[in-house]
């Protein structure tokens, strides 16, 4: 267990200071390329910190382990919603993130909603359909990525001149050197979280089975949380820059881009990704929705004051998904790979 532990601090400590770069870099490239935080908190930063579950969740499959790599990607959008509300309370966001100055974060929470219930549906029906061995499911999910990654470019192009919040929106670029030099940067970073974080879930698997805490829903909680770290070092680095829109296009951007890694998974296992997991995973599935929906009427609510576990903030947030991680627990199934679950989680960190 010693082992364990050094090696997930260790490989934790790497991603800590792989993610701060990774949100440097980030904020320079939506300085300098004029996009905006929010879009490129949306799809670059939310990007690259989520290539921490491909690759761990990859290995999974390709060990047969779907329920585990499915059931990683639905419980890290319930854990980045946690580290949402985490966000809210702190002082430097002050309530921002569930309030109407971040309205513009709306529509990418929206479409968040929309996705998680696509899967959720996929996985509910078992969806067998498919096209040259890949599941139209999957291949929905992607098309519904990209026009809603469309839709959130349009409107931040509409709204820049009525939103002060991000003031280089609409700056063009004057040091190509400088993009050049943190596009090269975010990349190195980048990489490096995806070799560190097989081995903290690695680690994570391991001290699930050797305290005794072993089985496919605390397994698969500890790689979600494990592979999350990455959004929550990011989502605090930008957060101490000042850069709240970064920060909170991460964490909702993160939960869209989880569903799309669905088709890659899919394409690595052999038959329908759909058909083999668990209808278990619906439940996760429906919780993130729920929790996102409400996140979305904190943005839009207008009152400044707020009754605390009533009307959304980030308590409510937190409570909401500690109460779903119970729902699950007492609604998980035993599967056909639950006792085989926790030392395969030791081995995803070898072969990602």
């Amino acid at each position: 267990m010693l082992a364990a532990t050094f090696q997930f601090l260790v490989a934790a400590a790497i991603i800590v200071v792989a993610g701060t770069f990774l949100s440097k870099f980030a904020d320079v490239i939506a300085e300098e390329t004029g996009l905006g935080r929010l879009l490129i908190g949306s799809i670059l930063l939310a990007g690259g910190t989520s290539l921490p579950e491909l690759s761990v969740d990859i290995s999974a499959v390709r060990q047969g382990f779907v329920d585990i790599a499915v059931g990683d990607l639905v419980g890290s959008s319930l854990a980045n919603l946690l580290i949402l509300g985490i966000i809210d309370l702190l002082p430097g966001s002050r309530g921002r993130a569930l309030s109407r100055i971040s309205e513009a974060h709306a529509l990418p929470a929206a479409l968040s909603i929309v996705m998680t219930a696509l899967a959720a549906m996929a996985i509910i029906t078992h969806s067998s359909l498919a096209l040259y061995n890949v599941s139209v499911a999957a291949i929905g999910l992607l098309l519904a990525y990209g026009f809603g990654m469309r839709m959130i470019y349009r409107n931040q192009k509409l709204a820049a001149p009525y939103h002060s919040s991000d003031p280089d929106t609409k700056r063009e670029v004057h040091r190509p050197h400088a993009l050049v030099k943190a596009i090269v940067g975010f990349g190195m970073a980048a990489a490096v979280i995806v070799m560190a974080a097989p081995y903290v879930a690695d680690a994570a698997g391991e001290l699930a089975e050797l305290s005794g805490l072993g089985g496919s829903f605390i397994g698969t909680t500890l790689v979600a949380m494990s592979t999350s770290l990455p959004e929550l070092v990011a989502s605090l680095a930008a957060l101490r820059m000042g850069a709240a829109d970064l920060a909170l296009g991460n964490v909702l951007g993160s939960n869209v881009f989880n569903m799309v890694l669905l088709l890659p998974l899919d394409i690595v296992y052999t038959g329908s990704l759909f058909e083999a997991v668990s209808s278990t995973h619906a439940i996760t599935a429906m919780c993130v929705i729920v929790v996102t929906g409400i996140v979305v009427m904190g943005q839009l609510y207008q009152a400044d004051r707020r009754v605390r576990l009533v009307e959304p903030d980030g308590w409510l947030i937190i409570a909401l998904v500690i109460g779903s991680l119970v729902l699950i627990y007492h609604h998980r199934e035993p599967t056909a790979h639950e006792h085989g679950s926790a030392p395969a989680l030791v081995q995803l960190g070898e072969r990602g």
